[in-house]
């Protein structure tokens, strides 16, 4: 059992962990030129080869129970620069540059698709959400 920690942790070979998680793993996506964090996804093992294959963004819908490339239909695509596995081989980050406005299926005030899914942060003293300065 120690081998196979020791080469899952420490090893350089591919072995995503989807059975832990019921199928599917966490995907974080982060723009690449800003760090900012973009949104939170999921995916399956169809998913990740369909995002290596295409080096498009490429998640598993859990409302939908169906692969979604993000932007196939608003043409905000996502091209992958990198990705970034964890210890446990069971969390990801997609590095990404947009190729769109942004992420987010809502909008701003001016009526404007968010650029991130990220736009409110919480005040823990008052526990209320507030809206992110010069954030789309």
């Amino acid at each position: 059992m120690a081998g196979q920690k020791n080469q899952l942790e420490e090893g350089l070979e591919l072995n995503p962990q989807f059975s832990k998680r019921g199928g599917i793993l966490p995907v974080a996506v982060q723009e690449t030129s800003t760090g900012q964090v973009l949104m939170l996804a999921s995916v399956n093992e169809e998913a990740l080869k369909k995002t290596l294959k295409t080096k498009l963004a490429t998640f598993w819908s859990t409302s939908r129970n169906q692969l979604w490339t993000k932007g196939e239909t608003s043409g905000d695509l996502l091209r992958i620069d990198d990705i970034l596995i964890d210890c446990d081989q069971d969390a990801l980050v997609y590095k990404v540059t947009l190729m769109g406005e942004g992420v987010c299926h809502t909008y701003d005030d001016k009526g404007s698709h968010r650029k991130a899914c990220f736009y409110r942060k919480l005040d823990s003293e008052l526990e209320s959400l507030e809206f992110i300065k010069d954030m789309r």
